[in-house]
């Protein structure tokens, strides 16, 4: 089998990442390298989704905060229009007498 870093389809870079340039639907030369890349992609999924938790990690606190404020401003309309509803199952009291 062949390592990765005596094929032609994969480069160092000067940092010392490693940067693939082969295709499975393309230039594959084993079968083991449909695995590795199935693994290179995975790991990228991984990094993606961590990094999206993250943000949203720090996202919450804003969130919450506007949740709260609408929660309050709410609350205050109800609070504002029961007078209205007051007044209506006064009469619907009386009605019933």
């Amino acid at each position: 089998m062949i390592q990765c870093k005596d094929c032609e389809f994969c480069e160092v870079g000067s940092d010392g990442r490693r940067n693939f340039k082969c295709d499975p639907f393309q230039n594959i030369k084993e079968p083991e390298c449909i695995a590795k890349w199935q693994l290179i992609r995975l790991d990228m999924l991984v990094a993606s989704y961590q990094g999206m938790i993250s943000w949203y990690g720090k996202l919450a606190p804003l969130q919450d905060k506007l949740i709260k404020y609408m929660q309050r401003e709410i609350n205050e309309l109800d609070e504002t229009e029961s007078w209205k509803l007051d007044v209506e199952d006064e009469d619907e009291d009386e009605e019933i007498l």
